[in-house]
């Protein structure tokens, strides 16, 4: 979204409300139910102006551990300082790319550093449960299900002949 800062700019109008969807980019495994539906303002106090966003995105995915379906929405609260062009340099920019959002002109566009900030921000791993034990690694049934009845433990088979040889010395 290119949003035109100019009334504010002008000191016609305080604050500017910002309501629009954004499609967000293609994450592998995961899919997104609609666009991120972000709101949030863009207000004045004596010159300095900031941004505020809140974005929240519907998915539906595997669970990590478990190949579960997991649905969701993901939040996220987005803030910058909006300066206008050349007022920083090129270094402060890179140093504090987090923190600003730069007018071109009267104009300011959100949605690359938004996109970006979501792609970051979302989560590595997706869980169906927080404590989601995964599956059983011998036959595979999800352990949230019960016990399969697998063994727990097992002898690592370059050592087995080990056991072999220690109950040869008790006979």
């Amino acid at each position: 979204m290119i949003l035109d800062a100019g009334p504010l700019l002008r000191g016609e109008v305080e604050s500017i409300d910002i309501d629009y969807m954004l499609s967000p980019l293609m994450l592998d495994g995961i899919v997104f139910d609609t666009d991120a539906h972000v709101v949030g303002k863009l207000t004045d106090n004596a010159g300095y102006m900031r941004l505020t966003l809140k974005a929240e995105l519907a998915y539906s995915t595997e669970c990590a551990r478990c190949l579960a379906p997991v649905r969701g929405v993901f939040t996220l609260d987005f803030e910058r300082t909006v300066v206008a062009e050349g007022t920083l340099s090129e270094e402060q920019l890179d140093e504090h790319f987090d923190e600003y959002a730069v007018l071109d002109g009267s104009m300011l566009d959100i949605d690359e550093q938004l996109s970006e900030e979501l792609l970051l921000g979302f989560p590595k791993k997706l869980l169906c449960t927080e404590d989601c034990e995964g599956l059983c690694p011998k036959c595979g049934k999800p352990r949230r299900e019960g016990d399969c009845g697998c063994p727990t433990k097992e002898i690592d088979p370059r050592l087995a002949v080990l056991k072999t040889f220690f109950d040869e010395d008790k006979k």
